[in-house]
């Protein structure tokens, strides 16, 4: 038995459930995380962003993003704009 899950992956970092991202008293941004061990909670741990990272970050997953459909719940920033006189960019 090769100990992984039946996605193959033992270890797993992913965004912590029922938690937001938040700013420190020096301004930097924190990003809640998990990690999993087959599946298994194992900890949680604050992913520490300055300012420009997040900005950096930001635009990354915009480039990402750009040509998936937003889905219903998408925050404001992933939904059309109308522009006056009927132009619309997405």
């Amino acid at each position: 038995m090769s100990g992984t899950t039946r996605d193959g992956r033992e270890w797993e970092i992913g965004p912590a459930t029922r938690k937001t991202v938040g700013r420190e008293q020096d301004g930097r941004l924190t990003v809640p995380l998990q990690i999993t061990h087959h599946g298994a909670l194992v900890a949680t741990a604050p992913l520490r962003l300055t300012v420009a990272d997040a900005e950096h970050l930001h635009a990354s997953l915009c480039r990402a993003l750009d040509k998936e459909p937003a889905p219903a719940d998408a925050p404001d920033c992933r939904k059309p704009i109308q522009y006056p006189g009927g132009r619309q960019r997405s």
